[in-house]
């Protein structure tokens, strides 16, 4: 049982999305330090990928684009949230 259950998870891993390994396709990474900060200075931004701003309590589509970049803010109109998706 134990093998069946390692070779599923090295095929699933294998032929997984890079978005699935934890890759930062959209760049959240290089915007983390933007945490804390107006949501007006994301509603400004201009990027080539897709962008999008999430104010609470908003309802939003499920669909995952690793391409783009989310920026979730808090009651405050503050970035809470830095993330692909």
């Amino acid at each position: 049982m134990r093998r069946t259950s390692l070779t599923i998870a090295l095929a699933l891993a294998a032929g997984a999305p890079a978005w699935a390994n934890g890759e930062d396709l959209c760049g959240a990474s290089g915007f983390q330090g933007l945490v804390g900060q107006s949501g007006e200075i994301a509603r400004m931004l201009e990027l080539e990928q897709p962008v999008r701003v999430i104010p609470p309590n908003s309802a939003v589509t499920m669909d995952y684009r690793p391409d783009r970049i989310n920026f979730e803010l808090d009651d405050a109109d503050r970035i809470a949230v830095v993330r692909c998706g």
